[in-house]
């Protein structure tokens, strides 16, 4: 069994990849699908299908089936090696990927409201919103490097920083979109 692993851990990343790329990429579409809706008829209406038929495809050809084939491989890697989930920073990983699974999920609701035509973010509160998968990927993979779950005032300290450097990062794109609305 353990002559597989090599080939069910490189589809684990391979699928964690895809599934974090829809996840990244689905808040940039709701954002330009909520500004579209800013914009007047025929445009709001030609761009709001658009943006629908792009989340369509990337959301249940992309990023769900990713997220399943990541956690049936992820099944697979814990049943051929059970002593992982006796680990601590395994532990603390898989609290993170509850986390992902309730951004993903979250994410789902958005892009139901917005098949149905309801807006209920700005494209800021969206900008925002569209960090929470980066804060959730750092955070696995320096653990999986790492795997050192005890240290977590410098874990927590280096989220911190990265949260308030990515919203300086929106703010700072905000004020530049503000003063060029085509940048």
């Amino acid at each position: 069994m353990n002559d597989f692993y090599p080939y069910i851990k490189s589809l684990h990343l391979i699928f964690v990849i895809t599934w974090f790329a829809g996840l990244f990429y689905i808040p940039r579409l709701f954002i330009y699908h909520i500004e579209a809706y800013d914009k007047p008829n025929p445009d709001k209406d030609i761009l709001s299908q658009q943006f629908k038929l792009m989340t369509k495809r990337l959301w249940f050809i992309i990023t769900w089936p990713s997220a399943i084939l990541t956690t049936i491989t992820a099944i697979i890697l814990l049943i051929m090696f059970p002593a992982w989930l006796q680990q601590p920073w395994m532990h603390i990983k898989l609290g993170f990927v509850v986390l992902l699974y309730a951004y993903h999920l979250k994410s789902h609701q958005i892009y139901n409201q917005l098949q149905n035509d309801i807006v209920k973010w700005t494209s800021h509160q969206m900008r925002i919103w569209n960090e929470g998968s980066t804060m959730i990927l750092f955070a696995v993979i320096f653990l999986v490097i790492v795997k050192d779950a005890t240290n977590w005032i410098y874990g927590v300290l280096g989220l911190f920083l990265l949260a308030i450097l990515l919203m300086l990062g929106i703010r700072l794109y905000k004020r530049i979109r503000q003063k060029n609305p085509n940048a």
